[in-house]
């Protein structure tokens, strides 16, 4: 039996459900979604599909990276919050205050986001990658600080990695999708949530949290600002998806100018009518934050949280609505 024979036998034997997964991890050029055709209601709702109006709609797809090669290779992503004219590019490398735009201190986090080139309050880099990719997989890292680097990494708990596509990739409506396995553990915080381009805030897109402390409860959340009252609103549901920690799922949003829809495995679970705030185009994020003072199911870092805990991602893709 030749080699060149056994890959073909191998896939005859797949399962058909094993082929299904492997067939669903690419990322198609052309992609169909059902969505509510119903008005959109301002309030957020669960979708029933069995008393919802559903109807088609065709999307191209406009973005993807599938991971075959390291993040940061390619120019698509950068390792940490996007910067402005008061802080240029090299004030993200090393020095004091150089842990700005690094961690979202109003939330409680209790990691720093690193990158091969950080130097935190050093003058060289710490060659800290919290990025590992194998088969096709990238994990984003988090790990506990070394004791011998407390104090250079501003005294954080955790050292873990950001990537955003801000100056690289935004874009005004469409579909946004992450496929990953949803890590779990206490102070664990996964997150794949969008922002404005023109740095405004809100609004802002939650496509999914995960409450660390509450495997497989994933989150789905809408943020946006009252121009008359400048109040701030939110409205989401958290799902279930029992097996969201060992198996890979999709977890997207469509934006629409009418409506704002979430989706589980490109199926339609909620929808809320488009806030008026949402007018800028949207760039992508997804970390790998520990500890949060207000998201409920998170909690701080503790002696049981992990020493080492991935967020595996599998792709990250995005879609424009056909014409």
């Amino acid at each position: 039996m030749t080699p060149r024979v056994l890959p073909i036998i191998a896939a005859l034997m797949l399962s058909p459900a094993a082929m299904a997964q492997e067939m669903q991890r690419l990322a198609p050029t052309q992609l169909s979604l059902m969505v509510a055709s119903d008005p959109a209601d301002e309030r957020c709702r669960r979708i029933d599909k069995a008393s919802t109006p559903l109807s088609a709609l065709s999307l191209h797809r406009t973005f993807h990276d599938d991971f075959d090669e390291h993040p940061l290779s390619r120019g698509k992503w950068t390792p940490h919050y996007a910067g402005g004219a008061a802080w240029p590019e090299a004030r993200y490398w090393g020095g004091d205050g150089s842990d700005f735009k690094r961690k979202t201190a109003w939330n409680g986090e209790q990691q720093i986001y690193v990158d091969p080139r950080y130097a935190g309050r050093g003058a060289r880099p710490l060659g800290l990658d919290p990025f590992r990719v194998k088969d096709g997989v990238m994990s984003i890292v988090a790990m506990r600080t070394p004791p011998e680097l407390r104090d250079v990494l501003f005294n954080n708990e955790y050292i873990s990695g950001i990537l955003t596509t801000q100056g690289s990739f935004a874009q005004k409506y469409g579909y946004f999708e992450i496929r990953a396995k949803i890590p779990a553990g206490v102070a664990v915080w996964p997150a794949f949530w969008m922002l404005a381009d023109d740095g405004g805030w809100p609004p802002e897109i939650d496509v999914m949290e995960g409450r660390g402390q509450r495997p497989g409860d994933v989150v789905m959340t809408t943020h946006w600002r009252i121009f008359e009252t400048q109040k701030v609103h939110s409205c989401g549901f958290d799902f279930v998806v029992p097996d969201a920690v060992t198996a890979f799922h999709d977890y997207g949003v469509l934006w629409q100018p009418d409506r704002i829809t979430y989706f589980i495995d490109r199926k339609p679970v909620a929808d809320i009518k488009a806030p008026v705030s949402f007018v800028a185009p949207m760039y992508m994020i997804v970390n790998l934050a520990m500890g949060a003072k207000y998201f409920v199911g998170v909690g701080f870092v503790a002696a049981d949280s992990p020493e080492t805990v991935a967020f595996e991602i599998d792709r990250i893709s995005a879609f424009q609505i056909d014409p």
